[in-house]
């Protein structure tokens, strides 16, 4: 396939489906034929995923998703990418389609307000708002929204605690919330957990951070740095073009070419990120995996 012709769809929805195991053999032979690879999450509280393939094949799969139960609306964020960003296409069945652990959490009942890309900056300038980015560490870290307080949470799971913990310093002297995350999914959950718990004005973005960058042009961004993605893009920039960054297969986090030449790097067994938290033996594992992935390479195979 040639440069820039993979199409990929960032996409959710919340809504109940009453039998997810009935959805996800038609959807994953759908995929299979249409020739998409990623993955697809079911739960009894809708679906969640990121696919790549020809526009025919996404827009395939788009519409059957649109035709399921409660569905008319997904949200869908498209891209492109240089090369296959997805080994396999997987559909999995799942308790949430964005893991938060808090059984109340209902975004279908109540969410926050959504505001446009064109009418971020304005919300986040406001010396009433408090920016809080939802995502994990080592996405914060690439790249984050001007003035955004970073949870410094390893897992979407954390943060219900953290906002607990810290709410009265937060919240000071502060009447709105505004928060924001890759695609949205999780400001759907974050922005529900807070109301939840009581906070009136809640804000979050529209689309995520995906949007914002496809959006709003580079001159007038708030937006410093890189937007990391769960593929093998690694991260995106403004107009949504292909970052600089490269994936440790170790850990999944990203990593510059700078640190691709520290000492503890070694290509899918470690980086200076995660070489202290492995033990000898999974890097060990790790090293036979990245062996069998070369094998593969040589092979002509798809690792």
């Amino acid at each position: 396939m040639a440069a820039n012709t993979y199409t990929v769809a960032a996409l959710y929805c919340f809504t109940p489906f009453d039998d997810p195991a009935a959805i996800r053999e038609p959807l994953l032979a759908l995929c299979e034929e249409a020739g998409t690879k990623g993955t697809l999450l079911l739960a009894h509280e809708g679906i969640n995923g990121t696919i790549a393939g020809s526009d025919n094949a996404i827009g395939a799969v788009v519409d059957h998703i649109r035709s399921l139960p409660g569905c008319e609306r997904l949200e869908v964020k498209y891209s492109t990418a240089s090369e296959e960003p997805f080994a396999r296409m997987k559909v999995r069945l799942k308790r949430e389609i964005v893991t938060m652990g808090e059984p109340g959490v209902d975004p279908r009942a109540s969410v926050g307000r959504y505001v446009a890309p064109e009418d971020w900056n304005a919300l986040i300038s406001d010396p009433d708002t408090i920016v809080i980015d939802t995502r994990n560490d080592y996405e914060v870290a690439v790249g984050t929204f001007e003035g955004a307080v970073d949870p410094e949470t390893t897992s979407f799971r954390e943060f219900p605690k953290w906002f607990r913990d810290n709410r009265e310093e937060l919240l000071e002297g502060k009447k709105k919330v505004a928060m924001f995350c890759t695609g949205g999914i999780r400001c759907e959950k974050s922005t529900s957990f807070l109301r939840g718990e009581g906070v009136d004005e809640v804000y979050h973005l529209k689309g995520g951070i995906l949007k914002y960058l496809e959006t709003v042009p580079e001159d007038e961004s708030k937006w410093h740095g890189d937007c990391f993605v769960f593929d093998e893009r690694v991260t995106v920039k403004h107009g949504l073009e292909e970052g600089d960054y490269h994936l440790c297969r170790a850990c999944r986090r990203p990593i510059t070419d700078k640190e691709m030449t520290h000492e503890h790097y070694v290509e899918g067994v470690s980086c200076p990120h995660c070489y202290d938290e492995k033990s000898e033996a999974q890097r060990a594992r790790y090293a036979e995996r990245q062996r069998q992935r070369d094998l593969a390479k040589q092979r002509g195979e798809k690792p």
